[in-house]
Protein backbone atom coordinates (compact mmCIF):
# COMPACT_ATOMS: atom_id res chain seq x y z
CA UNK A 1 0.00 0.00 0.00
CA UNK A 2 1.23 3.27 -0.76
CA UNK A 3 2.31 5.60 1.98
CA UNK A 4 3.31 9.13 2.79
CA UNK A 5 6.08 10.86 5.06
CA UNK A 6 7.77 13.88 5.40
CA UNK A 7 11.63 13.73 6.44
CA UNK A 8 13.34 16.56 6.96
CA UNK A 9 17.11 15.97 7.09
CA UNK A 10 19.19 19.24 6.88
CA UNK A 11 19.89 20.00 3.04
CA UNK A 12 17.15 18.47 0.77
CA UNK A 13 18.98 17.89 -2.38
CA UNK A 14 21.28 15.09 -0.54
CA UNK A 15 18.38 13.66 0.84
CA UNK A 16 16.03 13.08 -1.96
CA UNK A 17 18.91 11.53 -3.82
CA UNK A 18 19.25 9.11 -1.25
CA UNK A 19 15.82 8.70 -0.35
CA UNK A 20 15.71 8.22 -4.53
CA UNK A 21 17.69 4.95 -3.67
CA UNK A 22 16.28 3.03 -1.10
CA UNK A 23 14.21 0.33 -2.38
CA UNK A 24 10.38 0.53 -2.33
CA UNK A 25 10.18 4.58 -2.42
CA UNK A 26 8.34 5.30 -5.00
CA UNK A 27 8.17 9.28 -5.48
CA UNK A 28 10.12 12.14 -3.89
CA UNK A 29 9.91 15.66 -3.70
CA UNK A 30 11.37 18.48 -1.81
CA UNK A 31 10.06 21.63 -0.29
CA UNK A 32 9.30 23.26 2.68
CA UNK A 33 6.93 22.02 5.49
CA UNK A 34 5.68 23.06 8.96
CA UNK A 35 7.10 26.70 8.21
CA UNK A 36 4.47 30.24 9.28
CA UNK A 37 4.03 31.29 5.43
CA UNK A 38 2.49 30.12 2.82
CA UNK A 39 4.32 29.67 -0.41
CA UNK A 40 7.35 30.41 0.75
CA UNK A 41 10.37 31.25 -1.66
CA UNK A 42 13.87 29.59 -1.41
CA UNK A 43 15.03 33.18 -0.74
CA UNK A 44 12.48 33.73 1.78
CA UNK A 45 13.71 29.95 3.53
CA UNK A 46 17.01 30.83 3.17
CA UNK A 47 16.54 33.92 5.08
CA UNK A 48 15.13 31.83 8.42
CA UNK A 49 11.06 32.09 7.45
CA UNK A 50 10.55 29.10 9.55
CA UNK A 51 10.43 26.39 7.40
CA UNK A 52 12.30 23.10 7.05
CA UNK A 53 13.71 21.92 4.24
CA UNK A 54 11.69 18.55 3.47
CA UNK A 55 11.34 15.79 1.72
CA UNK A 56 7.97 14.21 0.57
CA UNK A 57 8.39 10.24 0.23
CA UNK A 58 5.93 8.50 -1.16
CA UNK A 59 6.59 4.82 -0.59
CA UNK A 60 5.40 0.89 -0.29
CA UNK A 61 5.37 0.15 3.21
CA UNK A 62 4.58 -3.23 2.51
CA UNK A 63 8.10 -3.60 0.52
CA UNK A 64 9.15 -0.82 2.84
CA UNK A 65 7.82 -0.56 6.02
CA UNK A 66 8.22 2.68 8.04
CA UNK A 67 10.50 1.46 10.61
CA UNK A 68 12.82 0.45 7.93
CA UNK A 69 12.65 3.75 6.22
CA UNK A 70 13.44 5.52 9.46
CA UNK A 71 16.14 3.22 9.96
CA UNK A 72 17.39 4.50 6.72
CA UNK A 73 17.11 8.24 7.25
CA UNK A 74 18.74 7.94 11.00
CA UNK A 75 22.18 7.02 8.91
CA UNK A 76 21.98 10.38 7.02
CA UNK A 77 21.98 12.73 9.78
CA UNK A 78 22.98 13.73 13.28
CA UNK A 79 20.14 13.32 15.08
CA UNK A 80 21.59 15.48 18.15
CA UNK A 81 22.51 18.43 16.07
CA UNK A 82 20.19 21.21 16.67
CA UNK A 83 19.11 23.47 13.34
CA UNK A 84 22.53 22.11 11.57
CA UNK A 85 23.62 19.25 9.06
CA UNK A 86 26.80 18.88 7.62
CA UNK A 87 28.00 22.93 6.56
CA UNK A 88 24.62 23.73 6.66
CA UNK A 89 23.49 26.38 9.54
CA UNK A 90 20.15 27.60 10.10
CA UNK A 91 16.53 26.75 11.28
CA UNK A 92 15.52 25.39 7.79
CA UNK A 93 17.78 22.66 8.07
CA UNK A 94 16.50 21.10 11.06
CA UNK A 95 15.42 17.48 11.26
CA UNK A 96 12.27 16.52 11.30
CA UNK A 97 9.62 13.58 10.99
CA UNK A 98 6.35 15.19 10.00
CA UNK A 99 3.10 12.70 9.35
CA UNK A 100 -0.02 12.63 7.95
CA UNK A 101 -0.95 9.14 9.32
CA UNK A 102 -1.64 9.45 12.91
CA UNK A 103 -0.66 5.44 13.36
CA UNK A 104 2.89 7.05 11.83
CA UNK A 105 3.64 8.80 15.03
CA UNK A 106 3.38 5.91 17.27
CA UNK A 107 5.76 4.00 14.62
CA UNK A 108 8.43 6.93 14.88
CA UNK A 109 7.90 7.62 18.28
CA UNK A 110 8.94 4.20 18.59
CA UNK A 111 12.05 4.47 16.47
CA UNK A 112 13.51 7.57 18.16
CA UNK A 113 13.54 6.40 21.38
CA UNK A 114 15.14 3.18 20.41
CA UNK A 115 17.62 5.73 18.75
CA UNK A 116 18.34 7.69 21.84
CA UNK A 117 19.42 4.79 23.77
CA UNK A 118 22.57 5.16 21.36
CA UNK A 119 23.50 8.85 22.44
CA UNK A 120 24.37 10.54 25.39
CA UNK A 121 23.07 13.85 24.13
CA UNK A 122 19.35 14.71 23.40
CA UNK A 123 17.57 13.69 19.97
CA UNK A 124 16.61 17.25 18.08
CA UNK A 125 14.94 15.19 15.70
CA UNK A 126 11.56 17.04 16.01
CA UNK A 127 8.15 14.59 15.37
CA UNK A 128 5.28 16.78 14.94
CA UNK A 129 2.07 16.51 12.48
CA UNK A 130 2.45 17.95 8.90
CA UNK A 131 1.23 20.93 9.33
CA UNK A 132 2.01 22.52 5.91
CA UNK A 133 4.13 21.07 2.71
CA UNK A 134 5.36 23.81 -0.15
CA UNK A 135 6.74 22.47 -3.13
CA UNK A 136 10.23 23.83 -3.65
CA UNK A 137 11.11 25.50 -6.85
CA UNK A 138 11.51 23.29 -9.95
CA UNK A 139 15.41 23.92 -10.24
CA UNK A 140 15.66 21.78 -6.72
CA UNK A 141 14.23 19.11 -7.56
CA UNK A 142 16.38 16.07 -8.37
CA UNK A 143 18.98 18.92 -8.11
CA UNK A 144 21.90 16.60 -7.41
CA UNK A 145 20.92 14.40 -10.92
CA UNK A 146 20.63 17.94 -12.78
CA UNK A 147 24.04 18.92 -11.24
CA UNK A 148 26.04 15.73 -10.21
CA UNK A 149 29.15 17.77 -8.36
CA UNK A 150 26.61 19.94 -6.24
CA UNK A 151 27.71 20.04 -2.35
CA UNK A 152 26.04 17.76 -0.01
CA UNK A 153 26.12 16.96 3.52
CA UNK A 154 25.96 13.33 2.60
CA UNK A 155 28.48 10.95 1.41
CA UNK A 156 27.53 9.18 -1.82
CA UNK A 157 30.08 6.10 -2.82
Amino acid sequence: MMHTIYLAGGCFWGCQKYFDMIKGVKETEVGYANGPTANPSYQEVKHHAGHAETVRILFDDEALPLEKLLQDYFRVIDPTSVNKQGEDDGVQYRTGIYFVDPADEAIARAALDALAKGYDRPIAVELKPLENFYSAEEYHQKYLEKNPGGYCHIKFD
